[in-house]
């Protein structure tokens, strides 16, 4: 079985964090450095990373980006960082979910859960493929998967959900709360502005040039719509 991977240099808090997981039936690997927690992973894909973003070696932010380049396991952030735009900033950097220290350790297991769920192919209510614009993007919800002309993209569990639930009503106008919704499962105050980050992210993979986007619009004061026409 996979492990959730916690890397927290705060020993008292790691011991918390890792007594309720493994309470809740997770196998847990614990490090305290960035660089372990980038090792820990090349050695073995995690579940999931609960991540602190203080750190005594390296930034929170580029283990983020590392592990991202390494697979698609969702990482929360864990963090005494509690601003509206520090909390974007890390779902920028690809983020699944954010917790603001100090915490509950029972809503962190709950928000482990929520990340899982969302991101096992097994266990989604998105199911048949769809094509765009003469194949130029299709969106694999059997296997989890975004390709641009033929080529696969590195998306994570929450962007995949975004895409899938624009694209699945073209044309349809979805509020900011909306895509929350269908995409973490639940409503935190904030996380709002975090659907703009992902956005963000999704159109720089898919689009061919993110500042004038020919699939994901912007409506203004509202939230945004997918225009891409559907294959037959």
């Amino acid at each position: 079985m996979n492990s959730i991977l916690l890397v927290e240099d705060d020993k008292k808090i790691a011991r918390i964090v890792e007594v309720y997981l493994q309470d809740a039936g997770y196998k847990v690997v614990h490090v305290e450095k960035g660089k372990d927690a980038i090792a820990s992973a090349m050695k073995e894909p995690p579940l999931a990373v609960i991540l602190d973003l203080m750190l005594p070696d390296i930034s929170g932010e580029e283990v983020c980006q590392e592990l991202k380049e390494l697979g698609d396991f969702p990482i929360i952030m864990l963090t005494a960082k509690y601003s509206e735009e520090e909390r974007v900033a890390g779902f920028a950097l690809g983020a699944d979910d954010y917790v603001v220290k100090p915490f509950s350790p029972k809503e962190l297991v709950y928000r482990i859960r929520a990340v899982l769920r969302r991101a096992q192919k097994g266990d989604r209510d998105v199911l048949e493929p769809m094509s765009f614009n003469g194949g130029s993007l299709v969106i694999d919800g059997q296997a989890y998967e975004v390709k641009k002309n033929g080529e696969l993209l590195k998306i994570t569990p929450t962007e995949f959900k975004v895409l899938y639930s624009l694209a699945s009503a073209p044309g349809k106008v979805f509020t900011r709360e909306d895509l929350v919704e269908k995409a973490l499962g639940y409503q935190f105050e904030g996380y709002e502005r975090s659907i703009d980050a992902h956005i963000k992210n999704i159109r720089h993979k898919i689009e061919e040039d993110p500042r004038n986007p020919s699939f994901i619009i912007t409506i203004y004061g509202v939230g945004y719509r997918f225009s891409g026409k559907r294959d037959a």
